[in-house]
């Protein structure tokens, strides 16, 4: 994570000549506001053994990276604080390299539109059966959900070599993921070979949810496709089709794909069985409508906002919401806060800010991405606020 540690200094001065907006100050650290070319990010500024660590925020982190390293550059030039160390590359006007198949969430929120016919390829790993997809099925969008970044890089890498254009990746959530995606557009769901979790069966891909959601955006004819060298992982998989009995499914052994990857290889070679559990689509599923927005309608005062945030996170069947951390503004009109919170899904709760100023709230860096459980906690702390 690039950052820069400096001696102790004062606060540098906020104007919008230098892009910084604004400080904002709590019990452990900092906040600094930036806006650069219409992006707002935030800094964290802490003490560390007595001297004064500067780093990206986490939450707040933008791409392409370079902008948020010129701020800390730009940070350390106004504090006029002797530099102790830094990462942050002395070349920031080097061409980051090209990833146009590589998605943020929000894409596939507001932008994605498609005619053809899409595959889902939950956890890729090497990517050998996406990319194998991909080339085979040219007339077809091709989307892999990863989690580990180097698997991603690495399929972005081979999909330049093999010239392949019709793939989407994205790092996200397989579990939450489908949400996005439109009724009846998506040919085949393939789960393979995903992480048994036989101690924290929670965490698993597959459950009664994730059938319900597939076969949402599932065609007719359109298949959600398990398959598993996990004996634990087959049978709660098997017993999850109790459920479903009004599908037709099939379930398969030991049988030979197209293509095979280097890991399906050993286990074939190890002579472990390799189960498959293939459920159907049979009917055509009503388009989700979520109702609401992330609108903030009332005027606020940060004193009083202050004595109503609860000291304990908010827990419902449906999500969870968690006020972390509030930070002081001192503007020249009035006072403002900014609020970390965690809130929406438990299985990918998201990090947001509120951010108050002249009474008026809103989200900082732009609303969260719309799903159920989001708007669900957003009319939960307007509850909690009003």
């Amino acid at each position: 994570m690039p950052h820069i540690l400096l001696e102790p200094h004062d606060d540098i001065a906020i104007n919008s000549e230098n892009n910084f907006e604004f400080i904002a100050k709590g019990n452990y650290d900092e906040k600094l506001s930036v806006k650069d070319d219409g992006k707002e990010f935030l800094l964290t500024k802490v003490k560390k053994n007595e001297k004064e660590l500067i780093k990206l925020d986490g939450a707040t982190r933008l791409t392409p990276v370079s902008m948020m390293k010129k701020a800390l550059n730009d940070y350390a030039s106004l504090s006029k604080a002797n530099i102790l160390f830094t990462n942050t590359d002395s070349n920031l006007n080097k061409v980051e390299p090209e990833k146009a198949f590589l998605k943020e969430i929000g894409y596939f929120v507001n932008e994605f539109k498609t005619d053809k016919e899409i595959w889902v390829e939950v956890g890729f790993g090497s990517g050998k059966h996406l990319l194998h997809q991909a080339q085979n099925n040219k007339d077809k969008i091709i989307i892999g959900l990863e989690i580990h970044y180097p698997s991603i890089e690495q399929v972005l890498k081979q999909a330049k070599l093999q010239n392949i254009d019709n793939i989407l990746v994205v790092n996200y959530d397989a579990r939450l993921f489908l949400e996005f995606l439109k009724s009846n557009s998506v040919g085949r769901v393939f789960v393979h070979f995903p992480v048994p979790w036989d101690k924290k069966p929670h965490r698993r891909v597959m459950s009664v949810e994730f059938i319900q959601e597939s076969l949402r955006v599932l065609k007719i004819d359109g298949t959600l496709e398990l398959r598993t060298d996990s004996p634990n992982y087959f049978e709660y998989s098997s017993s999850l089709l109790e459920e479903f009995k009004e599908y037709p499914n099939k379930i398969l052994k030991n049988q030979d794909l197209s293509i095979t990857s280097k890991y399906e290889a050993r286990w074939k070679k190890q002579e472990k069985d390799i189960w498959d559990v293939i459920i159907y689509s049979t009917e055509l599923s009503n388009e989700v409508v979520l109702d609401g927005d992330f609108v903030f309608p009332l005027t606020y005062d940060a004193k009083n906002i202050k004595t109503k945030i609860p000291t304990k996170a908010v827990v419902t069947k449906e999500f969870i919401l968690n006020f972390e951390c509030v930070y002081d503004i001192d503007f020249k009109t009035n006072n403002g806060l900014l609020v970390k919170i965690t809130m929406g899904s438990f299985n990918r709760p998201v990090t947001k800010y509120l951010f108050l100023k002249d009474n008026k709230m809103r989200y900082f860096q732009g609303d969260p991405i719309r799903t159920r459980t989001n708007l669900e906690a957003h009319k939960m702390i307007m509850e909690i606020l009003k």
